[in-house]
């Protein structure tokens, strides 16, 4: 019996695998619990919110599995080291481990020393002491790494199966050649380019993966440094396009314009996952060869309104959520944004049956509204909906602001499906007083919703006491007012 319920413990704390504070707080129930939850806590024990530095528990733990000889070195180096043994600890925490953050570790090893030179040595010896005792390394995140860890005589058996890797551009491409002979199944490729000089070792690292689902490129610079045939990307597009044929979830935006994108792009045809811009790079006839019969979750640009309307058009009917990017200023890319705008809606309404999250943007016309509700009567499975009502005009009268947010909700009330739970507004939209006294009040009998905005008119005393009095009856289970970035970030929840 206790064996039974040690396992259903285990499960029971995956399941809160994210939540570090309610993790630590079981560490403090009883033993049982205790011996659950150390090795789900070591897994990835640099992945929870804490003040490594403050707090130099890990520190402590890890630099009491140092032999003694090395020790007595570091010491005389002017490093110092905690005083108990390792036959102090409980537990044999490393041999839980299975994953190393560069950036943690720097922070840990600034405990024992504040000089640069004694930091490099401490985490020498103490990624030399993660290729002994790690049974395995699935994750790792080597941003900002000094040390070439698998010139370690384990690294061949620890790092054979990592699975999730996280890197920049700025690393030597030595690096990525030695890494590209040892990880070879890596799943989860995260690539932050930093320097966009030479991309010879991270391609050669994509080349020869075998196993990668998920693939993402960001780029955190604006240096334009195009290769000989001016297109910075190929290189990495041509290792991409290797494991086409496997990637399931492909998350890539470029600051600069890629000549061979149409080119690979359309060769992904079992992608679940696309997070990208098309821009400039691709053609109509180009969009349309991008056919993603397995596509379930596609964010892009709020100024590819084209690009997304051919996508979603030639999907196979499995969207579920549909996010649109960036700042929607649209006025400076979008030259036809009411006719694209109303032709995306018709997209959605007519391939996307099983949506579930939505971003929607498009100008308060009678027509787009028309189009809105015929969407809200067809797509039964909507969760959550971001609605920005945007009017290419520099001053808008406050009474047309009140006027677009009252047809808005004149329109939701009537046909919202019922499984509504979230909804996000933007831009040329205010509710008055009464108009969302109404709404409210004819949304009673139906699931509590939650609704963000950035607009602080909502701050206000009345509006206030209306918003508490229709949480008090569950009708309104939030509403916030929130800055802009976290109103458009779907990751961001109540």
């Amino acid at each position: 019996m206790s064996k039974l319920n040690k396992d259903i413990l285990f499960l029971i704390f995956e399941e809160i695998y994210d939540d570090s504070k309610s993790l630590f707080s079981c560490l403090m129930v009883n033993r049982p619990w205790c011996e659950t939850v150390i090795p789900i806590l070591w897994r990835n024990p640099w992945c929870y919110d804490i003040n490594y530095k403050n707090k130099n528990y890990l520190f402590i733990i890890i630099a009491s599995y140092l032999c003694d000889d090395i020790k007595v070195f570091l010491t005389r180096q002017g490093i110092q080291l905690p005083s108990f043994s390792h036959q102090s600890l409980l537990f044999d925490y490393l041999s839980f481990c299975r994953s190393i953050n560069i950036n943690t570790m720097n922070i840990i090893s600034s405990i024992g020393s504040s000089l640069a030179y004694n930091q490099f040595i401490l985490q020498q010896e103490f990624y030399g002491l993660f290729m002994k005792k790690f049974p395995g390394l699935k994750y790792l995140d080597m941003k900002s790494i000094k040390h070439q860890i698998f010139y370690f005589s384990e690294a061949r058996l620890r790092l054979n199966s990592l699975c999730e890797l996280i890197c920049d551009t700025s690393i030597d491409s030595s690096y990525f050649y030695g890494l590209a002979w040892l990880c070879q199944y890596i799943q989860r490729l995260i690539i932050i380019n930093v320097d966009p000089n030479d991309y010879h070792g991270v391609a050669e690292l994509i080349g020869v993966q075998k196993n990668l689902k998920y693939f993402e490129w960001k780029d955190d610079h604006y240096i334009y440094a195009p290769g000989p045939d001016r297109d910075s990307y190929k290189e990495i597009l041509l290792a991409l396009e290797k494991n086409a044929n496997i990637i399931t979830h492909l998350n890539i935006y470029f600051i600069f314009i890629s000549r061979t994108s149409p080119n690979v792009f359309p060769k992904f045809l079992k992608l679940k996952t696309l997070i990208t811009g098309f821009g400039f790079s691709f053609s109509k006839e180009q969009l349309k060869m991008c056919v993603y019969r397995e596509l379930e979750i596609f964010k892009i640009d709020y100024y590819d309104l084209k690009a997304a309307s051919i996508i979603i058009e030639n999907s196979g009917g499995r969207l579920k959520k549909i996010f649109l990017g960036s700042s929607y200023e649209l006025d400076d890319y979008i030259s036809d944004f009411d006719d694209d705008s109303l032709i995306f809606i018709r997209r959605v309404y007519e391939n996307c049956l099983s949506i579930e999250h939505l971003s929607l943007v498009f100008p308060p016309s009678e027509q787009h509204f028309d189009e809105f509700e015929k969407l809200l009567k067809t797509c039964q499975n909507l969760k959550s909906l971001l609605l920005v009502i945007y009017m290419n005009e520099v001053e808008i009268e406050e009474e047309i602001l009140f006027e677009n947010g009252e047809e808005l909700l004149k329109i939701l009330i009537k046909s919202a499906p019922i499984n509504l739970r979230e909804i996000r507004f933007l831009y040329d939209v205010k509710f008055s007083l009464e108009s969302l006294e109404e709404f409210l009040e004819k949304w009673r009998g139906r699931p509590a919703l939650s609704i963000f905005t950035c607009r602080s008119i909502y701050k206000e005393e009345n509006y206030v006491r209306l918003i508490n009095k229709y949480k008090d009856n569950r009708i309104i289970k939030d509403f916030r007012c929130e800055s802009f970035d976290n109103v458009v970030n779907e990751n961001f929840k109540m």
